[in-house]
Parts: C-alpha cells; structure tokens; sequence
C-alpha cells in the first residue's frame, strides 16, 4: 500500500512539477527568491545529468551482465543480466542479484552434473570483472562526463555519502556533490577573488 502510494504522489509530483516549484517561489520571502530558485535550476540540472550518465551505465552493465552470465552458461542468462544490470540504478546495488545467480548456478551445476565450486567461481569471476570494469572505466568516464567530475572525487563521493547515509546517500551522492561544487566555484571563490 505505501509502494503503491508512493508511486501514485511521484506521479502527481511528476505530472505538476512546474507549477509546484512556480507557486514553491511564491512562499519564500522575496530577497532570497533568486538564490532559491537559482538553487532549484542547479539541483534539477544536477539530477537530470545524473539519472542520464546513471542511465547509460545500467545499459552497458545490463548488457555486460548478459554477455558474462551467457558465457558461463546461466539459466536465463540474458533475463538476470538486465535484472543485475537495472538494479545498478542504485550504485552498488547490484549485490542484491548475487543470491538469485548463485542459486541459478546451483541448480545449473546439479543438472548438468558439473563441479558447484567451477560454477560459482565463474559467477564470481563474472561479477569481479564486471564490477571493475563499471568502477574503473564506466562510471568515471561516463559519469564524470556528464557531472563534470573526476574519477576521484566521483568515487569519493560516493563512498562517504553511502557511509553516511546509507541507499539514499548513494542516490543523491553525485548530485550533491555536483552542487557543493557549483557553489563552492560561484560563491566562495567569487567572494576570495
């Protein structure tokens, strides 16, 4: 019921978004409207860069994904690389496909008579090489292409908001930071020099 409640006020959110945030400025005091509003114009260029480098991301991973359970001969193999790979929407949040494809290769194993151990060593190797891939190579060239940040601080970043804020920290990790960075250079710098 909460889902369903959730998904029902995001899609009116969503569908009247415009007007929200118009009559939002309305209910600010006047001197600190253009700094609210130019806050918000920041915010949501932040987010949609985010969700659109995130996006492709999960793409290329969901493919990888089905290509490496493919080669290793998992049951359904295309069908849990998209799962796998959609689940990366949440960075890191793949983990939680883990226990599906072991007991995949489990039962894969037992009817074609294979090792259990060869099987999941080949499922780990899937995911290690997969997960080095999207951290060494995806996520700083795609995502510091659309956020304007560096591999570094993009790994960074996300490593302390996930510590401190768990899931959600990693949702708003990169966005936030885009943000802190975007006012850093406009106001504090702008104030030095």
């Amino acid at each position: 019921f909460t889902l369903f409640l959730s998904v029902l006020y995001l899609f009116f959110i969503l569908k009247d978004y415009n007007t929200i945030t118009n009559h939002f400025i309305g209910l600010i005091p006047e001197k600190y409207q253009i700094f609210v509003s130019t806050l918000m114009q920041d915010l949501e260029q932040g987010m949609n860069n985010y969700y659109r480098g995130q996006f492709i991301v999960v793409m290329i991973v969901s493919i990888l994904f089905s290509i490496g359970f493919s080669i290793i001969n998992m049951p359904i193999a295309i069908f849990m690389g998209i799962i796998v790979g959609l689940l990366n929407i949440v960075p890191y949040m793949q983990v939680i496909g883990i226990p599906p494809c072991i007991l995949l290769m489990l039962v894969h194993a037992i009817e074609t008579g294979t090792s259990p151990v060869y099987s999941l060593l080949a499922l780990l190797i899937v995911f290690v090489a997969i997960q080095g891939i999207q951290d060494g190579l995806l996520v700083p060239k795609i995502m510091g292409k659309q956020m304007g940040l560096n591999a570094a601080i993009i790994l960074l970043s996300l490593s302390i908001f996930g510590m401190l804020f768990g899931v959600i920290g990693l949702i708003i990790a990169l966005p936030t930071t885009t943000l802190m960075i975007s006012y850093y250079k406009r106001y504090i710098l702008k104030s030095v020099n």
